[in-house]
């Protein structure tokens, strides 16, 4: 299930998100998160649709960012939950057991209480990022590793991650990375994906 290279929509960023989500696609990514703390859930419902049809031809997944409702009423692939977004028993319970449904993990503590139903966590910050003024400390390359070694379904390592970082994600037991500005804001977002699915490839 679980693909080298997870895409996180920027709706800050220059392009619009359906040709960030497309670039991805053609590039090579398993999946494609939206992820608007701003929007309304009317907004974003629409948004989410058309994300989803566009997507669907190429097999990549569209998962939605908190916003269980808007997930359920858009038809998205799957939802994934901070710590903080809610319950990830009622919202597994509400997507029934064909959508996928991710947790985001800040710490090694908190591998001890993930729930049933979980298909994968979303693991770091593993660097500072500016598309998360708000994120939780910096976990680093050895932090992954702790979390990898202590989660009981895959792991996808997101902050900071870009080029080169395919090697020691592996080492450190990750099954894929999670990229915003490494897509989204290069300027080629297809390129740039294809190149990150084929550096870790050949990790």
């Amino acid at each position: 299930m679980i693909g080298p290279v997870y895409a996180i929509l920027d709706p800050s960023a220059p392009r619009p998100v359906l040709d960030q989500a497309l670039a991805a696609a053609r590039g090579g990514a398993w999946a494609v998160q939206l992820r608007d703390k701003i929007a309304p859930d009317a907004e974003l419902v629409p948004l989410a649709r058309t994300l989803a049809a566009a997507l669907r031809p190429w097999g990549v997944r569209l998962i939605v960012n908190d916003r269980l409702e808007v997930a359920l009423a858009a038809g998205a692939d799957g939802l994934h939950l901070g710590q903080g977004d809610g319950d990830p028993r009622r919202a597994r319970a509400r997507l029934g057991a064909g959508r996928i449904l991710g947790l985001s993990v800040e710490a090694v503590e908190q591998c001890a209480a993930i729930p049933v139903g979980i298909d994968y966590v979303g693991a770091g910050p593993v660097r500072p990022t500016a598309t998360k003024p708000d994120h939780a400390p910096p976990v680093g390359f050895d932090g992954l590793a702790a979390i990898a070694a202590r989660c009981p379904v895959p792991v996808v390592a997101i902050g900071g991650l870009g080029p080169g970082d395919a090697a020691a994600l592996k080492r450190a037991g990750a099954a894929g990375m999670a990229v915003v500005s490494a897509v989204v804001r290069a300027e080629d977002p297809e390129a740039a994906t294809r190149a990150l699915v084929e550096e870790w490839r050949r990790a």
